[in-house]
């Protein structure tokens, strides 16, 4: 994955290859919901998400450049997509009793990009993308009014700050020039782990007992989120991004979030209510419109 991440990807279709890798990158952030829960099951969440960029740190060190003109925007980046957007999601996945929820909630990345790069790079949107933006914020607020949200919609809070966070981060992104997928992974790993586990020190406790106590799946958890979720999803992401106009990728963008209602269906036995099924369906097709609507998208990419 050598390709640079730089403006102007040219239009094509997707080849029957990236196509297929698009999917399962999608596959891959769906089973990361089922990862994460089982994985802050046993870890406190932050500390959990210290150990996943650590971890990653480990194999992408030798990867690391300085970038003379860019290291403001490459370090606000690599901190607000990684350790500040993903402490707040593994937080509330902690907190979030079903995982398919999470999945569907954290689709808000999407308009609260479009919001961001009307507010900060200067992008227009018409009509259909606000009704799109509107059904999106509207779905969540259906599926935050069912009955078994109220016990713990702090979670689901933090959620939606970890997409808020995120999708600004995608903003210095958007002005980052020739910087390898991988070194940008490098990058948010290295600043990731330290200030995370600064961060899981000073608020959580019990971490070296966690160490001790946890089994298999506990470690297997983690393994999955750095090297699938981080590694090989993310960095394909961006992969992908170098090669293809955005538009043509972003579309597929939400099998992310069947994929993750139905793994949390099929192995954490979530229980899908009415409500949530119509909020789900309201988020999906406002998120649709958006991503169909928008010239210069930029992605959330869990």
């Amino acid at each position: 994955m050598r390709a640079d991440l730089s403006p102007g990807a040219q239009p094509g279709s997707l080849s029957g290859r990236d196509l297929a890798f698009l999917v399962v990158i999608n596959l891959i952030w769906g089973a990361n919901l089922v990862a994460a829960k089982w994985g802050v099951g046993q870890f406190p969440p932050i500390f959990f998400t210290a150990l996943r960029f650590g971890s990653l740190a480990l194999f992408l060190l030798p990867l690391l450049r300085l970038h003379r003109g860019q290291m403001r925007n490459l370090l606000l980046a690599a901190v607000l997509t990684g350790p500040a957007a993903f402490a707040l999601l593994f937080a509330g996945v902690y907190y979030v009793k079903d995982a398919s929820m999470v999945a569907i909630a954290s689709q808000m990345g999407v308009p609260f990009a479009t919001l961001l790069s009307v507010w900060l790079l200067g992008e227009t949107i018409r009509w259909r993308r606000r009704l799109g933006i509107a059904l999106a914020f509207g779905g969540i607020m259906i599926i935050g009014f069912d009955p078994r949200v109220f016990a713990y919609w702090e979670g689901l809070m933090l959620v939606v700050a970890s997409c808020f966070v995120g999708s600004l981060g995608l903003i210095y992104i958007k002005r980052l020039h020739h910087i390898r997928p991988l070194e940008l992974q490098a990058w948010i790993a290295v600043t990731g782990g330290p200030l995370l586990l600064l961060l899981s020190c000073a608020t959580e406790s019990n971490q070296w007992q966690a160490v001790q106590q946890a089994d298999v799946r506990g470690w297997a958890s983690l393994l999955f989120t750095a090297l699938m979720s981080s590694l090989i999803a993310h960095s394909g992401w961006y992969y992908l991004i170098s090669r293809y106009p955005v538009t043509s990728l972003s579309p597929l963008t939400l099998l992310s979030p069947l994929f993750g209602v139905f793994f949390g269906v099929t192995v954490l036995h979530d229980q899908l209510t009415s409500r949530m099924v119509l909020g789900a369906a309201v988020t999906l097709i406002g998120v649709l419109i958006v991503l169909l609507r928008e010239q210069k998208l930029i992605d959330t990419g869990t």
